[in-house]
């Protein structure tokens, strides 16, 4: 006698004569279809940044860099025909008696600005911490300067420092000193610039320092006060140190758009008068733009000049970063 055997998932099927007949194999379950790997989400997301990058920051850079390292004229500029000449421009720029004061002028122009933009946003970011009653109106009052095109703000202040009819120079004829020669002076066109600058750069300092000050925990201060500590204490102890990423920030974005400042120095003195007031950035105009016959390659090469600046000072801010994030 036979012996059927039989798996529990496969139990023997009779037919209409009783003679046992194999069961069919059971349906298959349709199998769920891999998701797409995560990378080319990324390469997704990545590409219109990357595009971005390209066409508006390394293409341009490497325009400029060619433009720096061969001799154009505006023939060779249409036709594209230029010879290359190596470091010849930057030895023209080098050798050009306009350098050592352009240098000079960019290096005090770049460096006050800072200084004072800093300082005063820094006070302003304490002061409206405070969170009294208007502060977050007299807050929003002090970002209009930040937000006046710049074309408006410079031509406000060639008229504000006007020596004719400028309102500076009539309030200080109120309280009796003679009226200065803000703009057609070669002892003030920089320092009238400067005031400008930093009234403009003022609100930017404010809200990054404002910000800074708000992830500050405040029971370090009530502790701080607690234990004693004045004012000034708490702010050299607690607020100062606390700050010092966001000051980093803060200072290395105020020097790369100080270098390039362009718009208030030429709206209010062109550079002048007598070169007193030239940066690097309007004698790469003056070069570039400036003349009958301009001078493209030299013109280029001040300007990366400006860009080596930038990029020197923004690696050194990158390794105290990463210094500090190791200590």
């Amino acid at each position: 006698m036979k012996h059927t055997t039989t798996s529990p998932d496969r139990r023997p099927v009779r037919d209409r004569n009783g003679a046992a007949t194999a069961a069919p194999p059971p349906a298959r379950t349709p199998t769920r279809r891999r998701p797409a790997s995560p990378q080319w989400a990324a390469w997704a997301f990545l590409t219109p940044v990357t595009l971005y990058l390209v066409l508006f920051y390394a293409y341009p850079l490497y325009r400029n860099i060619d433009l720096s390292l061969r001799h154009y004229t505006v023939r060779s500029f249409v036709r594209g025909d230029a010879p290359f000449t190596g470091l010849a421009n930057y030895r023209t720029v080098f050798d050009d008696p306009t350098f050592a004061p352009a240098l000079l002028h960019t290096a005090v122009f770049t460096g006050m600005c800072l200084v004072f933009q800093y300082a005063i946003g820094l006070g302003l970011a304490v002061f409206f911490n405070q969170h009294f009653r208007l502060s977050a109106t007299l807050r929003a009052l002090f970002l209009v300067p930040w937000l006046l095109p710049l074309i408006v703000s410079a031509s406000t202040w060639s008229w504000m420092l006007n020596s004719e009819s400028g309102i500076v120079n009539a309030a200080l004829h109120a309280v009796g000193i003679g009226p200065v020669n803000w703009l057609t002076s070669p002892s003030w066109s920089l320092a009238s610039v400067i005031i400008a600058n930093v009234w403009i750069g003022v609100p930017f300092n404010l809200v990054v320092l404002y910000s800074g000050l708000q992830s500050i925990p405040v029971g370090l201060y009530e502790a701080a006060a607690l234990d004693g500590a004045n004012a000034w204490q708490r702010f050299w102890r607690i607020t100062f140190p606390l700050l010092r990423p966001v000051s980093a920030i803060t200072l290395l974005l105020g020097l790369v758009y100080t270098l390039k400042v362009f718009d208030i120095i030429w709206i209010m003195t062109k550079g002048g008068p007598a070169d007193s007031s030239t940066t690097f950035a309007t004698w790469s105009y003056q070069l570039g733009f400036g003349n009958l016959l301009p001078a493209f390659g030299p013109g280029a090469a001040v300007g990366n000049l400006l860009v080596v600046t930038a990029l020197v000072f923004g690696l050194i801010h990158v390794r105290i970063q990463r210094k500090q994030a190791l200590s």
